[in-house]
């Protein structure tokens, strides 16, 4: 079966190497595994500590060969997305511009099985938006938005809404995806345990709350965005938000618009999966598995647990993800 894994990371060597050459926080060092150990700030624990399997394409894609189907893969940035707005606007800007040419290089290199997404800093709105059309230029096929900018603004500051409406004018996708930046202190301890099983469903909870509550989303019906994870917490709380939202002032319960979202199968519960398929409907799922960071024969199994009919797995496995980014048009 042809499968396109819109949920897939791969992280650029260069990028990381310059990181590791700067004097400052956020900075990072090799870590004797063939990967590197990244800190957001002083005093924190590392925040990435993750081996050659994030780095390495060619053995990513050569892993991707041994499942059995013709997989291709979206790359996105996942939790590092934040990096690009911790750094200073000009720095940022740069270090966005080359993860995005790498990016365009893989997708270059694998056309037809590997297509990329955006990084944008977002710490100056002109800035992103120059980032944006650099990135469009580029051929790629989304961009990624983090849960925060940097630990201190939220991606519903009312400065970004010349980003929104040009991401709603050209049609390109948002990746919605934790980023470790807002709830460290009360999800702490245990190893990471706590932050690694609830905190990130919370991060990205409440980023895709702040586009609904916001009125982004009521104001541009056009956005597409994808909610990673099976949506968060979102989907099994609708009826909380619905109940308790009206001081927000949206003409429509909140329901309406995260039911507007996309989701992807990041789940290692096939409970989960079904939730989200009844919730967003088939049209609306697709296939992901979060390598390297969960296993594709995992995320394969959790899919045959969920039950899917022939005509959904041939939608949540290759049809939907091949709408939605419009893949066609590269």
């Amino acid at each position: 079966m042809r499968i396109i894994d819109s949920h897939f990371h791969w992280w650029p060597r260069s990028v990381f190497e310059d990181i590791c050459r700067r004097g400052s926080y956020p900075r990072a060092e090799p870590n004797g595994n063939g990967g590197y150990m990244y800190w957001r700030r002083d005093g924190a624990t590392a925040r990435f500590n993750l081996g050659a399997e994030w780095f390495d394409l060619g053995t990513q894609l050569a892993h991707m060969a041994t499942l059995g189907h013709d997989v291709n893969v979206i790359c996105s940035i996942g939790p590092f997305s934040v990096h690009f707005s911790d750094l200073p606007v000009e720095e940022g800007r740069r270090a966005a511009m080359q993860w995005n040419e790498e990016m365009a290089g893989a997708q270059r290199r694998h056309a037809g099985r590997l297509w990329a997404s955006a990084a944008l800093p977002l710490r100056d709105t002109q800035v992103a938006l120059e980032v944006l059309e650099h990135a469009v230029g580029l051929g790629l096929v989304g961009v990624n938005l983090p849960g925060s900018i940097g630990s201190d603004e939220n991606i519903d500051a009312p400065r970004l809404a010349p980003l929104y409406e040009r991401l709603e004018a050209l049609r390109l996708p948002i990746f919605l995806h934790p980023t470790d930046a807002m709830f460290p202190d009360i999800l702490d301890g245990y190893n990471g345990a706590l932050y690694a099983s609830l905190g990130r469903v919370v991060d990205v909870s409440v980023a895709a709350c702040r586009l609904v509550l916001s009125g982004i989303m009521e104001r541009h019906p056009h956005l597409k965005i994808v909610m990673s994870h099976t949506g968060g917490a979102l989907p099994y709380q609708s009826g909380r938000m619905d109940k308790n939202s009206g001081r927000a002032g949206l003409p429509k319960p909140p329901s309406t618009y995260l039911k507007r979202m996309f989701t992807d199968t990041v789940s290692p519960h096939g409970m989960g999966v079904r939730f989200a398929l009844e919730y967003y409907g088939a049209d609306q799922v697709m296939y992901g598995s979060d390598y390297p960071c969960w296993s594709p024969s995992a995320a394969l199994a959790v899919l045959e647990e969920a039950g899917l009919s022939v005509e959904d797995r041939q939608k949540v496995m290759f049809d939907n993800a091949w709408r939605f980014f419009e893949l066609g048009r590269y």
